[in-house]
């Protein structure tokens, strides 16, 4: 019976070794950022991902890009997330942003600044939405308040606009998010903007804010998943936000197809924001601003594809030791850095996102270089599984751009509207106006008037919520919010860990935490309970029978 023990011993401790991933041989120390909530949904996966794939724990809080400039400033955190580069003259009349420490901006993910809306006609939501520029920029000036406007009811033909009032609804802390918006804002709408920067107090020209001003019925909450909040409950009927795209995606509900260059009207997808950052150009010059990021070819693209409001987001990583950040944990912030450049950007489409091309994970190689205590003998971009390029591609190739579909006809300026709904309100929206419907591109009505059929959408099929909201088959849904957009419960929530923040569907038994190893340690486990349990059984079975008296 020893020897039976022995061998179960054995082949347990042989199947625990093998279920440990080379990965895991390194040892990483932990790390922590604050910043964006922009990006924060991938950043919240990525750090599932490794904490699962290379035992590595990332700490992240999403508590605004102006915070977490000053964090890093501070030296209170390992790196930080933003969407603008450090200020050195804050708009708040703040401390100059300079920290003591070198630093580089990397380039982590692209996405588009989305308008997610809250809208009923006869009781049922709208999904259909399309908005021109400078419609938008009236709306967040408080120039036009009703839903009814002429301006609103030209972009679209295809609906009876109810009269009823608008609620913008805008971040109260200082973000990139707003940052993005009121930059697009005073390139492209500069009279409006400026106009509505001397009514509430401010300098003109105002140019980017970081913080949006409060005015009139505008309902100011914190974070991207406060707006968001607000937005998608019953009190936000008539409310419409800023947010990323990865927002609206993963709580139900839509977003405004906003006018481009070519009389287009586009919904941020990860192909349209492909398209659009093909115009994008980077800084490359050395210094406070390199590798960031110039839009105004963005905003202007003449491509019916793209999307207007396209960016992407920054971590700053430091490239000296200073602070809290140490040269051992540069390892673990080259590799976490290393994999989200590439793997990572796996996942991006499906979390609301559009994956980096070619030439930025190329730039962002370069600084993972810089980091202190990095690893970079990984750091290769023909080992790199980015869905935007293969093995020999151009660095300004972008298969994402290139698979792109041209928009359908009833997307263009003039009586036709899309019917077809966008993020994550995937139901049809009726005809109510005076102008025809039409199927987007790739949808059921476009293909059967002889386009041609997309990809499906990320995230599922669409299924229908109790009283008629409509939801996509895997996002979860949203937390609950009061009206101040405190939380009030998380029920009906993703169990993420990240309160407050609509996260994608859950992806494979693989990627959400099983795999090859997790089934060698169980099988590992079944023995060890094997060896414990069965060689007494084994003993009493195989002992020799003692003949009883009286017997042969």
């Amino acid at each position: 019976m020893r020897s039976i023990r022995a061998l179960f011993a054995l082949v347990v401790v042989l199947l625990s070794v093998s279920a440990t991933p080379a990965a895991q041989a390194a040892s990483y120390d932990q790390i922590t950022g604050t910043g964006s909530t922009w990006s924060q949904n991938a950043l919240d996966q990525w750090r599932k991902n490794v904490a699962h794939n290379y035992a590595m724990t990332v700490n992240y809080s999403g508590v605004g890009s102006s915070a977490g400039r000053r964090d890093f400033v501070a030296g209170n955190v390992d790196f930080a997330v933003s969407e603008i580069p450090f200020q050195t003259a804050p708009e708040d009349g703040s401390a100059p942003e300079v920290p003591a420490r070198g630093y580089a901006y990397m380039p982590i993910v692209a996405g588009g600044t989305s308008f997610m809306y809250n809208l009923k006609i006869g009781g049922k939501r709208v999904t259909n939405l399309r908005l021109s520029g400078e419609v938008i920029t009236k709306i967040f000036t408080g120039a036009i308040t009703k839903w009814n406007d002429p301006a609103i009811a030209t972009d679209n033909p295809g609906l009876a606009m109810p009269d009823k009032g608008i609620v913008p609804v805008v971040r109260s802390d200082g973000s990139g998010s707003t940052a993005q918006f009121t930059l697009w804002m005073s390139k492209q709408h500069p009279a409006l903007w400026n106009s509505f920067c001397t009514k509430v107090g401010r300098s003109a020209p105002c140019g980017l804010t970081s913080q949006f001003p409060t005015y009139g019925n505008a309902k100011a909450q914190s974070a991207s998943s406060g707006v968001a909040g607000y937005v998608s409950q019953d009190y936000g009927e008539g409310a419409i936000t800023y947010v990323e795209y990865s927002y609206a995606k993963n709580s139900g509900f839509p977003v405004a197809k906003v006018l481009n260059a070519a009389g287009y009207y586009t919904e941020p997808t990860a192909n349209s924001v492909a398209v659009a950052l093909l115009k994008a150009t980077i800084n490359t010059t050395p210094g406070p601003t390199y590798l960031t990021q110039i839009l105004d070819g963005v905003y202007n693209n003449a491509d019916p594809r793209t999307y207007p409001l396209a960016s992407y987001s920054y971590m700053i990583v430091p490239t000296e030791v200073g602070g809290v950040f140490t040269a051992k944990k540069g390892l673990t912030l080259g590799t976490f850095a290393n994999y989200m450049l590439c793997e990572g950007q796996q996942q991006a489409e499906a979390l609301g996102y559009s994956p980096l091309p070619m030439n930025l994970v190329l730039a962002g190689f370069d600084q993972i270089k810089r980091v202190p205590g990095a690893d970079v003998s990984g750091v290769d971009i023909n080992k790199c599984n980015n869905p935007t390029f293969k093995a020999g591609d151009s660095p300004s190739s972008n298969l994402l751009a290139t698979t792109a579909l041209q928009p359908a006809a009833c997307d263009k300026v003039g009586a036709n509207q899309c019917t077809t709904g966008t993020a994550g309100a995937l139901a049809d929206t009726a005809v109510s106006g005076s102008g025809s419907g039409g199927g987007a591109a790739g949808s059921p009505a476009a293909t059967a008037a002889g386009g041609t059929a997309a990809p499906a959408r990320s995230g599922g099929t669409a299924a229908a919520a109790p009283g008629g909201t409509e939801a996509a088959s895997g996002p979860v849904a949203a937390p609950v919010y009061d009206e101040n957009g405190a939380l009030v419960s998380t029920v009906g929530a993703a169990a993420t860990g990240v309160v407050g923040t609509a996260m994608a569907a859950p992806f494979t038994l693989a990627q959400s935490g099983w795999g090859a190893q997790q089934s060698i340690m169980l099988v590992a486990g079944l023995l060890l309970l094997a060896a414990a349990v069965l060689p007494p059984v084994l003993a009493g079975r195989f002992k020799p029978r003692v003949a009883k008296a009286g017997t042969k």
